[in-house]
């Protein structure tokens, strides 16, 4: 007999059939009606036992957590909440689990809790509808890229240059941690380690992503990168997911256009295939928000925000035009902002992202042509000298969701931006090497991709959107 899945079961009408379906217990009500999720979806399936004719003993080992076979009957609900049920006419115990034990009980936790089980968490409401989003936003990825020609590649994970110039990178050694090998100097001899040099986990796959690009013409990575920065926000991973398209010939506006096609496209795949998800996502959201004061509460709901981005023409805003909005405006002149803006040159806040985008424009907003040395050396020079072919995606709630720019195809000016941010040049040989062979205008941008599904899900906390969060002084399970 097949084996069903509860949304199988819940989109179906035909009644009377013998169905067997697996899952988990969620909850066992008056030794007769269980609630059972498989994971396919956040609906739970009832399960009617007929427990004067079941076991005893069967019925004692139906607790939350277990895991169970049913076989019976699909009918017509008669009781409120369901519109079909499961008649049982067999069950079997596949797994039992200890409810004095079992940390996932049927009541509301802390989100703080359910990170401290987070090999458990995914069987509450909440992160099996995040998870699910998560998964549909992943397909949705490569769904857009593939279908615009885009060609998927693997960016290295160890690497030996730095493509940010942060210097924020997790070492990759095989050495000994309590008898260092030293050079004559008395330094680390990183010769006799494993590559036979300093290596480190990506911080981006954008570098070697260019290169791919200026032969495939239009490539894209999708994979973990890792930052090293102690940093315990709401926003900050120390492993994530990024997504890096590169295109050849493409220039900025090119890049911009790319951008908001992107995002639009995946956000509205997953309105039209995550609703149950997204509207339980949103009352939950809803219901965080009436706990806050009222001066602190969004002003727009969860599916208000994603129809936001997806139905409106994104502003382009020049960084210089940005900055002139913000240094006269109420929040800044009446000291509301935390960092305030006085003069053209300052590296944005989430706080000044937030204003144009909710207050100012009240839509999405492509911010770009930003002041040279707040940005990456990659990033093209524009004619003034000063300004590079940079852009920022801007988003409600969120502030910068995508970062990109036009790289800077002329050799001598990269060398130039090299040697000025004191990088050594024979670390990036073969990066330099794309610029004395066949060198064009090219372009390409960075996703977060846990950014993304923070945003695509309403979460607060970036932690509550990976599987398993690394963040500084934490690496469990």
């Amino acid at each position: 007999m097949k084996r069903y899945t509860v949304a199988e079961l819940l989109s179906s009408t035909n009644f009377l059939n013998e169905v067997t379906l697996n899952g988990w217990v969620r909850t066992f009500r008056a030794n007769r009606f269980i609630a059972l999720n498989d994971g396919s979806t956040i609906k739970n399936i009832q399960c009617v036992v007929d427990f004067e004719n079941t076991d005893e003993n069967i019925l004692k080992r139906i607790t939350t957590g277990a895991a169970i076979k049913v076989k019976g009957t699909l009918v017509e609900s008669l009781g409120k909440g369901q519109s079909i049920e499961i008649q049982v006419s067999e069950i079997k115990i596949l797994g039992e689990s200890n409810p004095e034990e079992y940390p996932i009980q049927p009541k509301k936790h802390s989100l703080e809790f359910l990170r401290e089980n987070a090999h458990l968490r995914i069987r509450t409401n909440t992160f099996s509808a995040v998870m699910r989003v998560r998964s549909a936003l992943a397909f949705a990825v490569h769904k857009y890229f593939t279908e615009k020609g885009f060609y998927y590649f693997n960016a290295p994970i160890i690497t030996g240059s730095d493509a940010e110039g942060a210097g924020e990178m997790f070492r990759v050694s095989t050495l000994d941690y309590n008898n260092f090998p030293k050079n004559e100097d008395g330094k680390v001899d990183t010769s006799k380690d494993f590559f036979g040099k300093t290596t480190n986990l990506t911080v981006s796959g954008q570098l070697e992503a260019e290169t791919y690009a200026m032969a495939l013409g239009k490539v894209y990575t999708f994979g973990p990168t890792f930052r090293a920065e102690n940093s315990n926000t709401t926003r900050h991973l120390s492993e994530f997911w990024m997504i890096e398209p590169e295109v050849a010939f493409n220039n900025l506006d090119d890049n911009m256009d790319l951008s908001e096609d992107f995002i639009k496209s995946v956000i509205n795949y997953t309105l039209k295939n995550c609703k149950d998800d997204l509207a339980f996502l949103e009352n939950r959201l809803l219901q965080e928000e009436k706990s806050k004061p009222a001066n602190e509460r969004s002003d727009m709901n969860l599916l208000e925000k994603l129809n936001f981005v997806v139905n409106n023409n994104f502003k382009r805003v020049s960084y210089t035009e940005a900055i002139d909005i913000l240094r006269n405006c109420k929040p800044n002149k009446k000291k509301k902002f935390q960092y305030l803006i006085n003069e053209w040159g300052a590296d944005l806040q989430s706080e000044h992202e937030r204003f144009l985008v909710e207050k100012h424009f009240k839509c999405p907003v492509i911010l770009f042509d930003y002041p040279a040395n707040i940005k990456a050396f990659y990033m093209r020079l524009n004619e003034d000298g000063k300004t590079v072919r940079a852009m920022d995606v801007l988003f409600p709630g969120i502030g910068e969701i995508v970062g990109g720019s036009q790289r800077e195809e002329r050799l001598d000016v990269l060398k130039q931006k090299i040697a000025e941010l004191h990088i050594d040049e024979k670390e990036l040989w073969w990066y330099l090497d794309t610029r004395k062979f066949g060198t064009a205008v090219h372009s390409g941008f960075g996703l977060g991709f846990e950014r993304l599904v923070q945003f695509t899900t309403g979460m607060g906390n970036i932690r509550d959107v990976i599987p398993y969060p690394r963040y500084p002084q934490n690496a469990e399970f």
